[in-house]
């Protein structure tokens, strides 16, 4: 047993404060991931290699051809998840989880695999299974109680 074992449980203040700082992170990752398809396409229509016609412009044609539609939201999805399933697979952190001392891990204090971290991105209901946290006795999300894991406070004194 290492120390990362002992570490007190994250609540759920910490835990929303995490979500919504990672939220505002991927929200502008997610503009400028849009941007640069919008500036692809432009780049396209200038260059006389396509044209947005029967659509009005580059946000119509990714919103209303069902095929581009689709594709778009699996990108836009894609980078969504990537966002997550690399922080916490790489250091059991994102950038909010950081600022506020949290760390994603499995109980035996390593960091969570690639099922596990989709496990949990695909039963989060968008953050909103850290809400359940406070019911738990180990202080777990429905999320977390499904991928196995713990989120706990990175203290300076290990219980």
């Amino acid at each position: 047993m290492n120390n990362r074992t002992l570490y007190p449980k994250a609540g759920l203040g910490s835990r929303l404060y995490a979500l919504i700082y990672d939220g505002i992170l991927v929200l502008a990752l997610e503009f400028f991931a849009a941007g640069i398809v919008v500036a692809i396409l432009k780049a396209l229509v200038a260059a006389g290699l396509m044209t947005y016609a029967p659509y009005s412009g580059a946000s119509d044609l990714l919103g209303g051809h069902p095929i581009l539609r689709n594709l778009y939201t699996l990108y836009l999805g894609g980078i969504w998840i990537s966002f997550f399933v690399y922080f916490w697979t790489t250091t059991g952190q994102t950038p909010g989880m950081r600022a506020r001392k949290l760390r994603l891990q499995n109980p035996d204090g390593s960091l969570v695999s690639i099922t596990q971290a989709l496990i949990r991105i695909g039963t989060s209901a968008f953050g909103l299974s850290n809400l359940s946290s406070p019911f738990d006795r180990q202080k777990r999300g429905f999320h977390d109680v499904w991928a196995k894991t713990d989120v706990v406070v990175l203290t300076d004194q290990v219980r």
